[in-house]
């Protein structure tokens, strides 16, 4: 059987989770203090993160949320708790890609052997689950988003006389319509509706409404019908919103599944369908439930983001283009300090220049790249950045942020004037081919160590093509030592970060002595020729 069936759902997360007490972990509506926040109800929520950057994310969670995260190792996702009074800085973390709030993991689930016995399984799962809090944080979350899209139309406003009323109304509506089943149904996950006229041992027989308040604008009361009911100043009391709308996204990895993510997520999405009338829709979906399936390990939750936050600064995208948070990522591990003077010879569409520029104010970034198309799209990406900042509302002056177009062999840099190097290097795909990296690679390295300074000066590089790294790393030994190396999967490639120490030998010192050299060997043979 699996790790939850039948009545017995503690007594057999017990006994299939010996690890961990009292079954599964769940979101429990828990009040304490932590890191000196305020008081109040904790819930876990999962993060994707690009993969071999769990640390470098983990780090983030507890510099910004003072929360230690849970990492799963080579998987691309930490989980960290956070109070419900904080959520919102959730969404200011830069080295996520996409958030969800956990409803339960199963670390050890254990599934039956045949197929049709592991679907039924899943099915009636879903009826056992604790949705009440995970789904309250989903609606919280909502709200938050929907104050957010306000203050940033009352920006943009010239004035609140040039608002019609029809616009009014559209920008008073709630974000999501919401038809969830009370919350009685929603703590015990039963599977089945109690009218409003059917009296039970359980609950008083007189209806019951929970209010929900998305904004200080909209109050929506949710009936026991399952539907909404929004008022405000301008609509007629009554008008009853229609069901909502919902899809199952499954990621499942592993061998020994004899069972496919279609066909577990089509089950799932079919029992929560039961359980709360939810209507299915693939594209247009007001929640996302995910289940997650790696191996044993087995988690269910409700997306927080409706699309991934690597996207948030990129809008004329190359052939190329690096995620933002991969990029923050190389940032982070390089450490920026105050006044430091930070490029990327090779920036493409600018995403590691304007991402370094966004969290590390105060340092400068300098963006460069041979290909002029490459530069103006990277002038496009700063310019629709700025307009996005204006819309905002935000300080309207510029960032530490320049890019100009340039040879990376021949950088118009002065030596030993920058404190770090961070750039994607190509991978000779898409982008050149392998037979030229085999000459671009060193040469690349050595103006580097030319433009870095001694000692203090380092680098992030980032690479697929490692066979040919790693000849030109030993070729530029006297410029470069290698510190770390971070594996990464970029688009399905399996590349690296490669975090590159700058020696103490001076690029003077190093041309003198190459020069002295040539000398000797031009005086050896005129000696011999004599």
């Amino acid at each position: 059987m699996s790790a939850i069936s039948g009545d017995a759902e503690v007594q057999n997360a017990a006994v299939t989770l010996p690890e961990v007490e009292g079954g599964p972990r769940e979101n429990k509506d828990v009040t304490k203090k932590q890191h000196g926040c305020l008081p109040g109800p904790y819930v876990t929520v999962g993060a994707t993160v690009p993969t071999g950057f769990e640390k470098t994310a983990a780090d983030e969670v507890q510099e910004k949320i003072g929360s230690e995260s849970r990492i799963s190792k080579d998987r691309g996702r930490i989980y960290f708790e956070i109070s419900t009074d904080n959520l919102f800085q959730v969404h200011l973390l830069r080295s996520v890609d996409n958030l969800f709030v956990v409803v339960q993991e199963f670390p050890h689930y254990q599934f039956n052997d045949t197929k049709d016995s592991i679907l039924e399984d899943f099915r009636q799962l879903a009826g056992q689950l604790p949705w009440a809090n995970p789904l309250e944080v989903w609606e919280l979350n909502n709200s938050l988003k929907k104050r957010k899209l306000q203050r940033r139309k009352i920006n943009q406003e010239s004035s609140p006389a040039s608002k019609t009323p029809d616009e009014s109304n559209k920008d008073d509506v709630p974000l999501a319509c919401a038809r969830l089943a009370s919350g009685d149904q929603l703590h015990n996950g039963t599977t089945s509706y109690v009218a409003e006229s059917e009296p039970t041992s359980d609950r008083p027989s007189e209806t019951k409404e929970s209010t929900l308040i998305f904004n200080d604008m909209v109050t929506d009361q949710i009936s026991l019908d399952g539907h909404v009911t929004g008022k405000n100043e301008n609509e007629n009391e009554g008008e009853t919103c229609g069901p909502l709308k919902f899809r199952v996204t499954c990621n499942r990895a592993g061998e020994k599944h004899i069972v496919t993510s279609m066909e577990v997520a089509r089950e799932f999405g079919g029992a929560v369908q039961d359980l709360f009338k939810w209507k299915a829709d693939m594209t247009r979906f007001d929640v996302e439930i995910l289940l997650n399936i790696h191996d044993n390990e087995v988690v269910i939750g409700i997306a927080l983001t409706e699309e991934s936050l690597h996207r948030r600064n990129i809008v004329h995208f190359g052939p190329t283009t690096l995620r933002s948070t991969l990029a923050y990522g190389m940032l982070r591990l390089c450490s920026p300090q105050l006044t430091d003077i930070i490029i990327d010879p090779m920036c493409g569409t600018g995403a590691i220049p304007i991402e370094g520029a966004l969290e590390f104010t105060h340092s400068y970034f300098l963006g460069g790249d041979n290909n002029l198309l490459a530069v103006n799209r990277s002038i496009n990406n700063i310019n629709s950045l700025q307009k996005k900042r204006l819309n905002k509302g935000r300080p309207n002056w510029g960032l530490p942020l320049d890019v100009v177009q340039w040879d990376i062999c021949n950088l118009p840099l002065k030596t030993s004037s920058v404190d770090i190097v961070i750039t994607d290097m190509p991978f000779g795909k898409r982008i050149g081919s392998r037979r030229k990296n085999w000459d671009l690679y060193p040469a690349c390295l050595k103006e580097m160590g030319r433009v870095c300074r001694p000692e203090t000066g380092r680098a992030a590089l980032l690479t697929q093509d490692k066979k040919c790294f790693a000849k030109a790393i030993s070729k530029m030994g006297h410029l470069w030592k290698k510190t770390q190396t971070i594996w990464v999967n970029v688009g399905g490639l399996h590349a690296a970060v490669y975090l590159l120490k700058r020696t103490s030998l001076s690029f003077n010192e190093l041309f003198k002595t190459a020069k002295e050299s040539q000398n000797k060997d031009i005086s050896c043979k005129s000696g011999v020729e004599e």
